[in-house]
């Protein structure tokens, strides 16, 4: 059938998606990875009082349409009202609601190029037009975004902090004082999936009533939950409630809403997690290190390797890691595309990587 009827918008976009995933590349290569470091996934896993939760969900009934129980306990872990908070299925659920609550066709949104690539799939999905403004330093940069909404009047303007994919950020206070030069009228989308990650002070001191910020946290990566596809929203009151005109009401599932509530009242958990994260680190900078290379400093759960060249080398190092049974990724865009970004794996995931990068450096020195 080639006459599919789709509206011209769909039509006329590529058939795409942000990610190939590495289930997707394990079938092309015909084997298993080693080690599963590309996807920036927690692999020392959830709470124990998870799968526990999850197991007994009564997972033959619908989930609460309004995540009560979770938005409730949201709220006073953050000290904010239920009113503040929406749970939807994980950050990039929520993006793509808040696109099509506010990015039609022609409608301007701005962003750093080769920042998450999620947000830009969303906007290009709904007729968005899509502005990015580079790096400063392997940073995004507030300023040059903001003045870059203020030129387009753009309606979105994305920042993730700490950031993806290169590990960097910004401390709270100066993303506090960049918001005075917010333009009237555009709304910061703040992605915090690796807060949980991050330094005390990361996080800005922002009240949740404020009508020019919403924030996005997920229970993806240091509650290691990314399977369940939890995230949510904080914003004011009335931006929250507008997703209900546009949200599966029923998309989130009864286990992951369970879940995610044990997850977050298990604290004591999660600061194993993210000590574990931290020396996990340690560790990936110590092994490129000994292979002759850098990393950036990082505040997520993964690190940036700067390869030392340009992209066309930093590929070639992770095809050979590829190659080798080692599922990494890489920055998109250049200069940050001279980097391989490896995620926190446990000491055998990264020996495997130690043990297959001076095999890769190698290859891609000899090409």
């Amino acid at each position: 059938m080639t006459d599919l009827r789709l509206t011209p918008l769909a039509a006329s976009l590529p058939s795409t998606v942000p990610f190939v995933g590495p289930e997707a590349q394990e079938r092309a290569r015909g084997a298993a990875f080693d080690a599963r470091l590309g996807a920036n996934e927690s692999v020392f896993g959830p709470s124990p009082a998870v799968a526990k939760a999850m197991a007994h969900s009564d997972i033959w009934k619908y989930g609460d349409p309004e995540n009560h129980e979770l938005r409730q306990a949201l709220a006073t872990h953050h000290g904010i009202d239920p009113a503040n908070i929406m749970v939807g299925e994980g950050i990039d659920g929520l993006l793509g609601y808040l696109a099509r609550l506010f990015v039609g066709p022609g409608d301007h949104v701005v962003t750093s190029l080769g920042a998450y690539p999620t947000f830009n799939y969303h906007v290009a999905g709904y007729g968005g037009t899509l502005h990015t403004v580079p790096y400063a330093d392997d940073h995004e940069d507030p300023a040059a975004l903001f003045a870059k909404a203020a030129e387009t009047q753009a309606k979105l303007v994305y920042l993730a902090n700490p950031d993806n994919p290169m590990g960097t950020w910004h401390d709270g206070e100066t993303l506090t004082k960049a918001l005075d030069d917010l333009p009237k009228g555009t709304v910061l989308v703040l992605d915090e999936a690796y807060i949980d990650c991050a330094p005390p002070g990361t996080a800005p001191d922002i009240d949740a009533n404020d009508p020019r910020v919403i924030r996005m946290r997920t229970f993806s990566k240091a509650y290691g939950m990314a399977g369940a596809r939890v995230g949510y929203a904080i914003g004011a009151p009335d931006l929250i409630n507008a997703f209900n005109k546009v949200r599966n009401h029923f998309g989130m599932n009864r286990a992951a809403q369970a879940g995610a509530l044990a997850a977050l009242n298990d604290q004591t958990y999660l600061a194993k997690t993210v000590a574990q994260i931290a020396a996990a680190r340690t560790q990936i900078d110590d092994i490129a290190r000994s292979n002759g290379l850098t990393t950036l400093p990082s505040a997520t759960n993964f690190v940036a390797i700067d390869c030392g060249r340009d992209g066309a080398f930093a590929k070639a190092v992770l095809d050979g890691l590829i190659a080798r049974g080692i599922f990494v990724r890489m920055p998109f865009a250049a200069p940050q595309n001279r980097c391989i970004r490896v995620s926190c794996g446990s000491p055998a995931d990264l020996d495997a990587f130690a043990a297959a990068l001076h095999l890769a450096l190698e290859d891609a020195n000899r090409g």
